[in-house]
């Protein structure tokens, strides 16, 4: 029996939980496409792909597409399928989805996203870690989820003082836990939401009794540089590929955030391409986003960023966190990693046993990349339930 079979979330919701509805103004829609029709456009790139980033004709063909045939209330339409929710912590106020499962033994199970992702990455895989039972599961793999949006993103809310990086964050998700009345619960995140889920497991190590991890950061040391496998020389590469060709935006939001954010506030196309780039990137879709994700998906999680003006505050998460807790001691936790062949950062179970003592799950996968939720849902579900399947709560 899980621990908060008895905790009935009506009886809390009044006091420091508010409902929340999500919607789209018409007025927001008129906005944002007056702003696409008068974009001014760049000149072509030079080379023939996308090594000087997001083509110009394809930016240019989701943008019209962006203007005249996307549903622009299908964001609103989605997300109103689910319960939100906003809780207060030190004067910002924390927007989540909690959407209780009816198996009485579900597990609580905290989602957190990452950049430039949110919670429209969840979407798919809400209905089978809730009700496993309707969508060819077994009733006992059952989750109860929360999925914050992170503090600067979404529908949360903007801080306007320094202090709110992973570390915060990872506090603020165990105390969202104990105010929802989950005594016992597990935590999973990729990206930032790895960095903010492994907080989590530090700071309420009494609570959060696993984690699983799609974005395992666990660099070698330089004793582990010696005898290196096939797995772990790919991994070096990729992570000499990510700092030589594509870890110029985390640059500028570590350093500049504040400058980025005037552009990316005021035009959508830029914002859009600062987004789209990275799907292509960082999705395992031999060359093409939309090999592995729809055009409506994508432009759902751009809507997420682009609604709420979120630019400049999602990248400043970057300046308050980079190099956070980089030589904190050893996650005791029980922790399980699944590391997708496309993920930008990839570590292999003995690198990432100096960083988390108790590993529990691992597996290597042959497809996939690093919005794992978002573009492989079915094997992200599997993961999630193989790793937490034989925790006790």
């Amino acid at each position: 029996m899980v621990a908060t079979s008895a905790v009935h979330f009506e009886d809390i919701i009044m006091t420091d939980i508010k409902p929340l509805e999500i919607t789209i103004d018409e007025s927001a829609i008129a906005d944002l496409k007056d702003r696409l029709a008068r974009t001014r456009w760049p000149d072509a790139e030079t080379p023939d792909d996308w090594s000087q980033g997001i083509p110009l004709s394809y930016t240019k063909e989701v943008a019209d597409y962006w203007r005249n045939e996307y549903d622009m209330q299908r964001l609103a339409h989605r997300l109103r399928a689910y319960p939100h929710f906003t809780s207060e912590f030190d004067g910002i106020d924390v927007h989540f989805l909690h959407v209780r499962s009816s198996n009485e033994n579900a597990k609580p199970l905290l989602l957190t996203h990452g950049w430039p992702g949110s919670v429209v990455e969840f979407l798919k895989v809400i209905g089978p870690l809730t009700e496993p039972q309707e969508h060819g599961g077994n009733a006992e793999d059952a989750f109860h989820l929360v999925c914050p949006s992170l503090v600067g993103y979404g529908w949360s809310g903007k801080p306007t003082s320094p202090g709110w990086g992973v570390e915060k964050m990872g506090q603020v998700w165990g105390q969202l836990m104990q105010r929802l009345g989950y005594d016992a619960y597990l935590a999973q995140g990729g990206d930032w939401g790895a960095i903010v889920t492994s907080n989590v497991a530090r700071h309420d190590p009494a609570h959060c009794k696993a984690i699983h991890l799609n974005m395992v950061v666990a660099p070698p040391s330089p004793d582990m540089m010696d005898n290196l496998t096939e797995r772990e020389q790919s991994a070096l590469a990729g992570m000499q590929h990510y700092q030589d060709w594509d870890s110029g935006y985390s640059k500028q939001q570590s350093t500049r955030p504040q400058t980025l954010g005037y552009g990316l506030v005021d035009s959508p196309v830029g914002q859009m391409a600062w987004i789209l780039e990275k799907f292509w990137a960082w999705t395992d879709c031999d060359g093409h986003p939309e090999n592995v994700l729809t055009r409506d998906e994508m432009l759902d999680n751009v809507m997420v960023y682009w609604l709420n003006a979120a630019g400049a505050s999602s990248a400043r998460l970057y300046w308050e966190s980079f190099g956070a807790a980089a030589d904190a001691p050893p996650i005791e936790t029980p922790m399980g990693g699944s590391i997708f062949p496309k993920e930008i950062f990839r570590t292999s179970k003995r690198w990432a046993q100096a960083r988390y003592a108790n590993i529990i799950y691992w597996n290597e996968l042959d497809k996939g990349g690093h919005f794992a939720a978002f573009e492989q849902p079915q094997q992200f579900v599997t993961e999630v339930r193989n790793c937490f399947r034989d925790v006790a709560l």
